[in-house]
């Protein structure tokens, strides 16, 4: 039997050490264990910076977002929205070459909303427009040797989102048939939703489809150290099903001024212990 292999977690640096700047975010996060990085948008960031302190702290950048349009305006991903396919694809090739120069993996693109009360044939056309687009990303990705992720995410944190459940991503995933399409697992956003959390990672692991996890307490978005869903058994499903690919720490810390990310963090030294 292969050795179970180590939980390894990355900071979200969007989220966590809120009372840092975000390029003073990386030295805070390898100081306190972490040796991987995501975030939602490195755009705007110095890329000469952010490479800068990925080679000296010894940090790998695992996963941020493609550009997700007007966010300001309220736009969460262009990818499923009528008339803005040019957007779309402008989105997802500087994404993709942001990547290979960040030496990051995976990219995260976000669907966009469907708001107000949509029809059932205005979801139809999202989701088929969604689907399309998808399927010429995953292409751009694997010529430039990348991989692309797709995250259901609750319609409670972000009313209109146009994927909300797992069986909806995965079955995408499936019909693209590309590797360089998979699935971003969030357990924050999969517990609001479906919850049966162990049946949810014993179902999707083994598929392959599963390109990221991460990870918040329920319902408050915390530390993943208390709430409704219990990590230390998640933890102990994660090495069962040998788990070894990056789990994402998306959450906000309860103490948010000075030290509180890092004062916050006896669940993952008992977690990597």
């Amino acid at each position: 039997m292969n050795p179970t292999p180590p939980l390894k977690f990355a900071a979200n640096l969007s989220w966590l050490y809120p009372d840092r700047p975000f390029l003073e975010r990386f030295q805070a996060a390898a100081q306190d264990g972490f040796r991987g990085v995501e975030c939602l948008f490195p755009q705007g960031h110095p890329e000469s910076e952010i490479r800068a302190r990925l080679r000296d702290l010894g940090l790998a950048l695992v996963l941020f977002n493609a550009a997700p349009g007007d966010w300001a305006a309220g736009e969460r991903g262009l990818a499923c929205l009528d008339g803005r396919e040019a957007d779309f694809q402008s989105s997802v090739l500087a994404a993709l070459d942001l990547a290979q120069t960040l030496d990051c993996p995976r990219v995260h693109v976000m669907a966009g909303l469907c708001l107000g009360a949509p029809t059932d044939q205005d979801r139809t056309r999202a989701l088929a427009t969604y689907e399309q687009r998808l399927a010429w990303a995953a292409e751009q990705a694997r010529r430039a040797q990348r991989t692309l992720l797709i995250e259901p995410i609750n319609p409670r944190d972000m009313p209109g989102y146009l994927i909300n459940r797992q069986l909806d991503a995965h079955a995408l995933v499936q019909r693209i048939n590309s590797p360089h399409l998979q699935v971003q697992l969030d357990l924050y956003h999969c517990q609001i939703v479906e919850g049966d959390i162990s049946t949810q990672l014993r179902q999707a692991l083994p598929t392959g489809r599963v390109g990221h996890l991460q990870i918040a307490a329920v319902p408050d978005r915390g530390e993943p150290d208390a709430g409704e869903l219990h990590y230390p058994h998640v933890f102990a499903e994660l090495r069962a099903l040998h788990w070894d690919g990056w789990i994402g720490c998306e959450y906000r810390p309860r103490q948010s001024g000075p030290g509180g990310t890092s004062a916050g963090l006896n669940w993952l030294r008992a977690a990597t212990a």
